[in-house]
């Protein structure tokens, strides 16, 4: 006769349920993020010295090959031996999507742990780093598919409104978020309902429940003062200008780029191409990218305070590296990395 508890419950039954629902623990790793030039590049590779690290990049401009100076891509000497993953690992011709990085980025995340190494993600695309953290799966993507060509070609004789109209009636979730203009949207929403009989709608809900890929600690560099960012920003640009942005951007449109591919509307790229399409001044398309840049850093500080679980790491007027050092080492010792 099976043993009981003073409930009345079998206890081998009580074990077997247990180990049922017992959910595997994530393996822990690092992130490293902020707005744009705030350090995390140089933060991420100190530790990564320290604890056997390798950084994983998190930057949807940096995996772009040929584009090295406008994306503040660090240099070899930067990278100080330290192995990074997710840099030039697509063509600026390629439509790199949200989904591709997940699939590369967490392959690259799983190789690292599997050496026993630190896996650290270090960049400013949150959607990315969230996307990746989390486990989110995508429906399957085929920019060359027979059926996204023939709505896409729907779309441009039809126009959006018609194609949305069609999208209500599958998914009126997804219809009531966007626009007719917004012609990637529509066109994905109507795929994945088109492909896998489930919307858009479904499919986030449905990832969203699952439990999170990784234990990550979360630090979060920033500045104390706005100014102080402003102005860590204009240096960085400036610098970019002295460093040849100019004759990178040159480079790629005399290459036969096109400046509507989605690699050259990132900032800086965009703002130069036009300067030297229309032979406007290059200081004022360097000032227009100061300020894209600063409004970038905005939405990116946005984004990230979302987290309240991450640790912050404030700038003074100058960075303070050694400082940031020491706290970031206590903080992954108290999380166990």
């Amino acid at each position: 006769m099976r043993k009981r508890d003073k409930s009345g419950i079998a206890i081998e039954t009580y074990f077997d349920t247990i180990c049922k629902e017992a959910v595997p623990i994530p393996p822990k790793i690092l992130v490293i993020t902020g707005p744009t030039a705030s350090g995390k590049t140089a933060l991420a590779v100190e530790l990564a010295k320290l604890r056997s690290g390798e950084v994983v990049s998190a930057d949807s401009m940096q995996i772009y090959r040929r584009m090295d100076i406008g994306t503040a891509k660090p240099t070899l000497e930067e990278r100080q031996g330290v192995s990074h993953h997710m840099l030039d690992v697509a063509d600026p011709e390629e439509d790199f999507s949200v989904a591709r990085y997940v699939d590369m980025a967490s392959r690259c995340v799983e190789d690292i742990l599997s050496r026993g190494n630190l896996p650290i993600i270090a960049g400013g695309t949150g959607l990315y780093i969230d996307s990746l953290l989390s486990g989110r799966t995508f429906a399957a993507y085929d920019g060359d598919s027979p059926l996204r060509n023939k709505l896409e070609q729907r779309y441009a004789r039809e126009g959006g409104q018609a194609l949305l109209n069609e999208l209500s009636k599958a998914d009126p979730e997804s219809a009531a978020r966007l626009h007719p203009n917004d012609a990637k949207r529509v066109i994905r929403a109507l795929e994945v309902w088109m492909t896998t009989g489930k919307t858009i709608t479904q499919h986030n809900r449905e990832t969203q429940a699952l439990p999170p890929r990784y234990n990550a600690l979360t630090l979060t560099l920033d500045f104390e003062r706005r100014v102080d960012m402003w102005a860590r920003i204009d240096r960085r640009v400036d610098r970019m200008m002295e460093d040849g942005l100019v004759e990178e951007v040159r480079a790629l449109l005399d290459s036969g780029l096109s400046p509507r591919c989605t690699a050259m509307q990132a900032i800086g790229y965009k703002e130069m191409a036009a300067a030297l399409r229309t032979g406007g001044p290059l200081s004022a398309a360097a000032e227009e990218i100061k300020l894209r840049s600063r409004q970038y850093a905005k939405r990116q500080r946005t984004w990230f305070r979302r987290n309240q679980a991450a640790m912050p790491l404030l700038w003074g007027p100058v960075p303070d590296f050694a400082n940031a050092l020491h706290r970031s080492t206590v903080y992954m010792e108290n999380f166990g990395i």
